[in-house]
């Protein structure tokens, strides 16, 4: 007779294999071993039924956070940026090399890095290195130790720790990265246009922010990128595109058959510069948020493939350092917290648009793992996957409080706004780590996330 598995989750809507279906899905193990008919007997030490309203998605993967500990715990830390991804839905998040102290650019950093994590996190977690003037020539024990990839900035980063690279040393780094079959990913703005654009003195007016960072900046960048990885043949990825103006380059990259890949973010589809008031600092990103013909374009570029995945770009700071500025967004930290909001704000905006949940999941959990090389065993609901799946209410609605995120700092772009999908329970490796109580009430289990190291130096994208 079969052992009993650990747990069975049934649902009228599960996704898998590219589809909704009834279905149950047995895990043993951290795994999923079977995906049964629904009305299947399968004995199980543990059962869940989700009722009407509820669906069974994969965890979203989020390629793109910034947890900042240590050295910046005090703008978030693992405890609090894993607890907020597992409320919102995230089973993986890959953390970034920088805003913490030391960034991710040596393996001693990473070791650091990994032991602030590993007691904290409540899900899994894994790392990005970092590619900067003085780690160049020594990056491949870092992508020997598990790194999933090198991130470097073509413009100043706000961290003096993490200077950016001229082109010639991205050249360089795409040289290097590709020796060894690595990858490369990149804030791609121009540093030469943001000179030119950036007024001497700042402004309230968020009209002025955006003149500041023009699209210019991300063409001329993207640009470069492209010509790079054309000469060296190297893999990159463009991180956080904002500009539309960008598109028939990557397009035509693409058609040439140049190993480039492209993310937006969250809030360049759901908000506009139109309706950002002046003063509101807790907009400020960069690249910017643009107008709303530019939202439509990016989402016609995620439609038609040619922006292959969504990322949070989680990037909190304190308080003090987006709002005691008095409203200039010249001086206020640039970066956007929403890492526990992310599902529901893009599958808001996708909703909105008729767009269906299987291309927002396809964008958020299949997307990712296939940049990071997690293909089969993250972002998906399959035999042989990790069993990290969500309870997810698409059509109930909720309001963002920010003073209820579990992020350290309560900030959010998206405080006030009215969100559809409410996450109600996550499972990583099948056992419950978030679940939204009856009343209403958080409930997290004991920190359990395991640190992840790439295990494969194939990229599926």
């Amino acid at each position: 007779m079969t052992a009993p598995y650990d747990l069975v989750v049934r649902s009228r809507a599960v996704f898998t294999e590219g589809g909704w279906r009834e279905a149950a899905v047995a895990v043993r193990g951290g795994v999923v071993m079977l995906i049964a008919e629904y009305e299947e007997e399968i004995p199980a030490h543990a059962e869940v039924v989700l009722p009407e309203g509820q669906v069974l998605i994969p965890g979203v993967v989020d390629s793109h956070v910034h947890v900042n500990e240590p050295g910046r715990t005090e703008w978030e830390g693992f405890t609090t940026g894993t607890r907020a991804a597992a409320a919102g839905g995230v089973t993986t998040i890959v953390d970034m090399p920088l805003n913490s102290i030391p960034p991710t650019t040596t393996v001693e950093g990473l070791d650091v890095k990994r032991a602030a994590a590993e007691p904290q996190a409540s899900i899994d977690v894994g790392f990005w290195g970092g590619a900067i003037p003085s780690s160049l020539g020594s990056l491949q024990p870092l992508w020997e130790r598990g790194v999933f990839g090198f991130k470097a900035f073509l413009s100043p980063s706000g961290v003096d720790e993490f200077p950016h690279l001229t082109t010639e040393q991205l050249n360089a780094a795409l040289d290097e990265v590709g020796a060894f079959g690595g990858l490369l990913i990149v804030h791609a703005e121009d540093p030469d246009v943001l000179d030119r654009s950036t007024a001497s003195e700042g402004s309230t007016r968020y009209v002025d922010f955006v003149a500041s960072r023009p699209d210019l900046a991300e063409e001329d960048a993207i640009a470069h990128v492209i010509a790079g990885v054309r000469r060296s043949g190297a893999r990159a990825h463009v991180l956080h595109l904002s500009s539309a103006r960008a598109l028939d380059q990557i397009r035509a990259a693409k058609a040439e058959g140049l190993p480039i890949t492209v993310e937006t973010c969250p809030h360049y589809l759901s908000f506009t510069a139109g309706e950002i008031p002046d003063g509101a600092t807790q907009f400020k990103c960069c690249p910017p948020i643009r107008d709303d013909g530019n939202r439509d374009l990016l989402w016609e570029a995620l439609l038609d493939g040619t922006i292959d995945l969504i990322a949070s770009d989680h990037s909190p700071s304190t308080a003090e350092l987006k709002f005691s500025c008095g409203g200039d967004f010249l001086e206020a930290w640039g970066g956007i917290s929403g890492l526990q909001v992310s599902l529901p704000a893009v599958w808001t905006a996708a909703r909105d648009r008729g767009i269906p949940l299987e291309r927002v999941i396809g964008w958020m959990c299949e997307g990712p793992a296939a940049l990071t090389g997690l293909t089969g065993s993250k972002g998906s609901i399959e035999p042989g996957a990790a069993a990290d799946l969500v309870a997810f209410a698409p059509e109930e609605s909720f309001t963002v409080h920010a003073s209820e995120l579990e992020h350290r700092n309560k900030v959010s772009a998206f405080d006030g706004r009215e969100l559809h999908g409410v996450v109600h329970t996550t499972w990583l490796a099948g056992a419950p780590v978030y679940s939204l109580a009856a009343a209403g009430d958080a409930v997290f289990a004991a920190p359990s996330g395991r640190l992840l190291e790439r295990t494969s130096d194939r990229h599926g994208l």
